[in-house]
């Protein structure tokens, strides 16, 4: 009998070709052919890099999809790992290009042209990795009695790749942003030898007291987009399907977060009932919080801290961890903490601007290259020791880096709210006397950016700290109080600390101060910033934790309280010639569900009837003097 190879051949003759020509040719095709290739490998032989993909097993036997790229020809080089929810292989094939720089994120660009190994990871439950996904998983102990958390993952991701990618020189790094900065945190607990550098970016680190899910007990709305997002299945998803009108509007016409959680068919995610079932700080929050964790561990990993000074996700966790880390830094050389002129994780793009705010060139290309690769280079390629300074900040107002030995630089200094509307130094005097009254209505609460509201919208969403607040002057419910012009430069170096004195006519309130730089209203080489009112720091308090986070309780009607909290940390300078604002109000909507203003259990539930006006009154008298405290630089 012929072979099927002779008889092709035998065709092949009569017609014509050859018989390899023919065995090689693709399968023949009908119209009714299915359309779908099972797969495609974008990395052509002309590629100047490589790239694989992994499956790495951890102590539990899961398995974490990794992806590694290089320039081909890489040899005895560090490696630079992050461990990720958002897609690992889609971050390792932005452009589906033959080139290593354009397939990585542009801030991965200054690290592969001088040798680095990029190595990106799929977290637990996530994508394409194994294993059961749980929203910044608590580090094993009394909330989590597995054997496995994001610190066992990372060194058991850590100990492979050193035993198995033959071109590392043994060194690794971690980074990474956000959910990501948490991951690159969370590392240096318990560390892998291997482990040599750390630089957490707005790392997630106490989602109660002011980061992503709550800020001092007020509930951030857009948890539930990224709730859908993060939890439907282990892939990537959209939104929740409420459209594209005014979110004002929407969560609004909506009720209470519950209610709105209810009408758009989120009550059946665990993370929405985790957050619904805890509103207050107690151990669910309390003991998920990472510098909790870290307080009683040793500093072994050196470590960059970064944030934003306008990081309108977690503002909150950097400088709270260096607070915690620094006593343990002997020597002032293991730790930095570095605040940076950027929206959130805006250090890893190109940072000329932010918003209408113009800085003198990329600031976060400066950053990575003056700073955060020489500071890697050391610990990963034994490069000189660049001397990183303890602590680096970006003076907007003047646009210059200061490099500090602590933080803060500055001395507190109190700034006093002061009849009709004036703001200054002075103490009010013995027996001075009066408030300030504004009545808050739930039903029209203050919009946190210009209306119509989009949240969804990038660049509204990453600007609107450092927004002008001309758009709220005016409004009845918002007061305001203003320095005279400065006659010299004021700066400010440090966290600005709120001590406000207020009563309620009702039974709970929200209290929001900003600190706002308010321009001259006349500016012959700038005009378009003329009578501009710049953010600098905002917050919101929520009344009812006034005495105990963990334990709400009902505030007393007419009763003077003083509520004390922090602002984000700042490196700003009031030229001369400009004002300092301090704007005081009771809401920041839809960015922050409304406070009720009448005391209930969980606000998460409130009803219809317990949204009620309430007076609020801001005192400004010789016993209840309220401030702003300005760390300020003498």
């Amino acid at each position: 009998m012929k072979s099927k190879f002779l008889a092709a051949a035998g065709v092949a003759a009569a017609l014509g070709v050859s018989a390899i020509a023919l065995a090689q040719q693709p399968p023949a095709v009908t119209p009714m052919t299915p359309e779908m290739n099972p797969s495609y490998n974008f990395t052509r032989p002309d590629a100047d890099f490589i790239r694989r993909e992994v499956m790495i097993p951890m102590r539990d036997g899961a398995k974490l999809f990794t992806v590694i790229a290089m320039y081909k020809g890489a040899k005895n080089a560090p490696i630079l790992l992050s461990r990720t929810p958002y897609n690992a292989g889609r971050a390792t094939a932005r452009m589906g290009s033959q080139k290593l720089v354009d397939i990585l994120p542009v801030m991965d660009a200054e690290f592969v042209n001088d040798g680095y190994i990029r190595v990106y990871q799929d977290i637990r439950g996530r994508t394409k990795s194994e294993g059961e996904f749980v929203m910044n998983r608590p580090i094993i102990g009394p909330l989590n009695k597995t054997t496995v958390d994001e610190s066992t993952d990372a060194y058991d991701t850590i100990d492979w790749l050193v035993k198995n990618v033959p071109e590392t020189n043994g060194n690794v790094g971690i980074t990474g942003s956000s959910y990501v900065g948490f991951t690159a945190l969370v590392a240096t607990i318990n560390p892998h030898p291997a482990l040599k550098a750390s630089v957490p970016q707005s790392p997630m680190v106490d989602g109660w007291m002011g980061d992503d899910w709550f800020h001092n007990g007020a509930f951030r709305q857009p948890n539930f987009d990224y709730v859908t997002s993060m939890t439907t299945d282990a892939g990537d998803n959209g939104d929740v399907a409420r459209g594209m009108g005014d979110d004002y509007l929407t969560f609004l016409n909506a009720g209470s977060a519950g209610d709105y959680a209810k009408k758009y068919g989120l009550e059946a995610y665990p993370f929405v009932q985790k957050m619904f079932q805890n509103p207050a700080y107690t151990a669910f929050w309390s003991e998920q919080a990472v510098d909790k964790w870290l307080k009683d561990k040793p500093l072994t990993v050196p470590t960059m801290l970064v944030v934003g000074q306008w990081d309108q996700e977690d503002s909150y966790g950097a400088p709270k961890v260096y607070h915690t880390l620094e006593p343990k830094d002997a020597n002032n050389d293991k730790l930095s903490l570095v605040i940076g002129p950027w929206r959130h994780s805006g250090v890893n793009y190109a940072a000329t601007e932010l918003g209408w705010y113009k800085l003198p060139g990329d600031t976060g290309l400066e950053f990575r290259t003056r700073y955060m690769k020489p500071f890697l280079d050391h610990y990963l390629k034994g490069a000189p020791n660049p001397k990183t300074p303890p602590v680096l900040t970006y003076a907007s107002g003047i646009n210059k880096w200061d490099e500090s030995k602590a933080w803060p630089m500055g001395s507190a200094t109190p700034l006093y709210l002061q009849a009709n509307g004036a703001l200054g130094w002075a103490k009010p005097s013995a027996g001075a006397d009066g408030h300030d009254d504004y009545v808050s209505d739930p039903a029209k609460p203050v919009p946190f950016m210009p209306r119509p509201v989009h949240m969804r919208d990038a660049n509204a969403w990453r600007t609107w700290l450092i927004n002008d607040q001309r758009f709220v002057s005016g409004r009845t419910d918002v007061l305001e109080y203003v320095t005279p012009a400065l006659d010299a430069d004021l700066h400010i170096m440090g966290e600005p600390m709120v001590s406000l004195f207020a009563a309620t006519t009702g039974t709970d309130a929200d209290w929001v101060v900003k600190l706002i730089d308010v321009y001259p209203d006349e500016d012959t080489y700038q005009p378009d910033t003329a009578g501009l009112q710049m953010g600098v720091a905002f917050e919101i308090f929520r009344g009812r934790y006034y005495k105990d986070f963990a334990k709400p309780q009902a505030i007393k009607a007419g009763k003077i309280e003083e509520y004390k909290f922090g602002l984000p940390n700042v490196d700003h300078v009031f030229r001369k010639g400009h004002k300092v604002m301090v704007q005081v109000q009771s809401s920041l909507f839809p960015l922050y569900d409304r406070n009720p203003q009448s005391y209930v259990p969980n606000i998460f539930f409130a009803k219809p009837g317990d949204y009620k006006k309430a007076t609020q009154s801001i005192y400004r008298s010789a016993s209840a003097p309220s401030s702003v405290i300005l760390p300020v630089v003498k």
